[in-house]
């Protein structure tokens, strides 16, 4: 294992569903003794099945095996419940495997949450002191590390307030100024830079990238954020069901991950959780249906057809609608507006007909958010509605042809196009 930083030998991690217990040591002895009675249970629910929730098991981890070598960044992407917190973990020692051998070569440190191993009551100086000794540093080493780890956290005038009066975005700044800078030799990391501003993200995935370079640190980071995967990792595994699904190329393990979390429909209903609160919305969409395709499958150069389903609750006048084009790494890359799309009056029904090309798009998979909008003299709009995953589909180069996550056509930059209306 001289080249390895870890290794894992069908590893398995099996939880127990539903309570376990009841909570007292007298109802456990009496559930005991039912069962060697073969008699009903009397702590047993209403309409609950004696010994079922007992013995309900699930794998959140299925005969795992995997080797990670030293200095590598390995990204880890998958649907919630995949497994990957409970993989980092077991890495961190925060539980064990129920079957399975895991051999880490050094130390490691962890962020699987904002603010892991912090006292709320203490200064931020106490608490990095605190967090580097349950990271398995000397006070030594933390001293002689401490200036960089408040310099890069940018909380000097905060370090020695309490940190219980810290934002989310001040625990995660200090969280990782501490992971990042003492000596460990394996960095594992679990979605925390969400909570922080995107110049921070920045400053953090360059260290993620300084301290494996340089140090030659193993970095192990799951996030459901695309972009900052194909930045920093050079390779990226999908994990589903507990199990590995791929690991490879990034582009391909994306483009794995995309297929699983895209749902390609023809009709979507908005629901409530589609649209922000803050919105005006005195217009509702309610429907919107691609009109042109059975299977949501375009071929470069279609054109796409929807209509849209609205409701007003009042009259409203000088409305547009916008269309946000985002492919399978979750990056904008199209947007489609249209002309006023006429008045609205309070308690009507509205149908909007609409099209656009897909030349700006390539290969892969979309989702586009519809944004309904009203616009001043100024040229300042106001959103009156917006609903996400309004229409998913596939674009394909030619029939049968495969397809390339991303889009080399666009260079990295958003095309602009016009959402016609139809008549």
């Amino acid at each position: 294992m001289n080249n390895l930083a870890i290794k894992m030998e069908h590893v398995t991690k099996e939880y127990r569903l539903g309570a376990i217990g009841s909570g007292t040591l007298r109802g456990d002895l009496q559930s005991l003794f039912a069962r060697l009675r073969h008699r009903e249970d009397p702590n047993t629910k209403i309409g609950e099945t004696a010994g079922k929730s007992q013995n309900e098991k699930f794998l959140a981890l299925n005969d795992i095996s995997l080797e990670v070598e030293k200095g590598e960044i390995l990204g880890i992407i998958g649907h919630n419940g995949a497994g990957k917190s409970t993989l980092l973990k077991l890495l961190s020692r925060v539980t064990a495997p129920t079957r399975g051998t895991i051999g880490i070569n050094g130390r490691v440190a962890s962020m699987l949450e904002v603010g892991t191993g912090f006292h709320p009551e203490l200064t931020g100086r106490e608490n990095i002191y605190i967090n580097g000794a349950i990271l398995g540093m000397s006070r030594a080493e933390i001293t002689r590390k401490y200036d960089e780890i408040v310099e890069f956290a940018e909380l000097e005038k905060f370090i020695d307030t309490p940190i219980k009066r810290y934002s989310s975005g001040m625990y995660v700044k200090l969280a990782f100024a501490v992971a990042a800078h003492l000596d460990n030799e394996i960095l594992v990391m679990d979605e925390v830079l969400a909570v922080g501003d995107m110049k921070f993200q920045d400053k953090c995935l360059g260290k993620m990238g300084d301290v494996s370079k340089e140090d030659g640190r193993t970095v192990l980071y799951v996030s459901h954020n695309m972009s900052t995967i194909k930045r920093l990792c050079k390779q990226c595994m999908v994990l589903g069901n507990g199990q590995i699904l791929y690991r490879g190329d990034v582009d391909h393990a994306i483009d794995i991950y995309s297929n699983n979390l895209f749902r390609l429909d023809t009709v979507h209903e908005f629901k409530r959780a589609d649209y922000w609160d803050y919105y005006a919305r005195t217009i509702q969409m309610l429907t919107c249906e691609l009109t042109n395709t059975k299977d949501c499958v375009y071929h470069y150069g279609d054109t796409i057809r929807a209509r849209l389903h609205c409701h007003s609750d009042m009259d409203t006048d000088e409305i547009r609608l916008r269309a946000e084009f985002y492919n399978g790494t979750d990056m904008m890359t199209g947007i489609a507006c249209s002309a006023m799309v006429g008045s609205f009056r309070k308690g009507q029904d509205k149908v909007i007909e609409f099209q656009t090309g897909t030349s700006m798009l390539s290969a892969g998979n979309y989702r586009v958010t519809l944004v309904l909008y009203s616009s001043n003299a100024l040229g300042l709009s106001t959103t009156v509605d917006l609903g996400k995953n309004a229409m998913t589909f596939q674009i394909y180069d030619e029939p049968c042809a495969e397809r390339i996550i991303g889009n080399p056509r666009l260079g990295g930059f958003t095309r602009y196009a016009d959402l016609e209306l139809c008549v």
